[in-house]
């Protein structure tokens, strides 16, 4: 799907030929003349990015950027203005913005800046993303630590942490004890085996013991699976 991009100037001739070259690139765009009517286009839409005009009618610029931040902390905006003074530039990185372009510019600099933003956009997504896992209804959040099943918050100790987040990544997958240990607790371990059953049992407690559906399995004679 292709991306979507807010452009906000009130230049007639300058939004339309941004609006001419996104098209070209492949990008869906729509334009804003003032500030009041970029906070409402944000506000009814998803974007991708934002091309930010900092002298607008009414609402300034950077009064919309500060009230997008507000709602949204990471949706790639780019400023676009007249003034080329380091006190504007680092005011505007300041308030939030991504990147900062001063008028004129050339159309092809301002395209590779906004394929810049948005890879880095992409690539702090799939990082959010790989942070959270899910099997049924228990929910993890790496980053964080917050351990959720239904709606019930879970609270593990940091081992116990570290064994369910080993068990979530291999969900649907039979794990012995050894790999467990190795993974879990480190190759360098020489504690008995036997610790795996006894923090297994504990998350047991913890994630099953209430729910209906228990999701910690045990195969006998081989070890332990977390199966959805």
């Amino acid at each position: 799907m292709a991306e979507r991009i807010l452009v906000v100037e009130d230049e007639e001739k300058i939004a339309r030929v941004i609006q001419l070259e996104l098209e070209f690139e492949g990008y869906e765009s729509e334009i804003a003349k003032t500030g009041i009517e970029a906070l409402d286009k944000f506000r009814e839409g998803s974007w991708d990015l934002i091309l930010l005009d900092v002298m607008l009618p009414g609402l300034s610029g950077m009064e919309v950027l500060r009230r997008v931040r507000a709602q949204n902390a990471v949706v790639p905006v780019i400023l676009l203005t007249a003034r080329d003074s380091v006190v504007d530039k680092v005011n505007g990185l300041d308030q939030g913005a991504n990147d900062y372009m001063t008028k004129p510019f050339q159309i092809e600099e301002l395209l590779a800046r906004i394929r810049a933003c948005l890879r880095l956009s992409q690539a702090l997504k799939k990082e959010e993303e790989s942070a959270s896992l899910q099997v049924a209804d228990l929910c993890i959040d790496e980053k964080t630590r917050e351990v959720t099943r239904g709606d019930k918050q879970v609270e593990l100790t940091p081992r116990e942490f570290d064994l369910l987040v080993f068990l979530m990544k291999h969900a649907n997958q039979v794990l012995q004890r050894e790999q467990i240990l190795t993974n879990v607790w480190g190759f360098d371990y020489y504690g008995d085996t036997n610790v795996v059953d006894v923090y297994i049992r504990y998350l047991r407690k913890k994630i099953d013991q209430e729910f209906d559906t228990p999701l910690l399995h045990t195969v006998r004679g081989v070890g332990y699976m977390l199966k959805g």
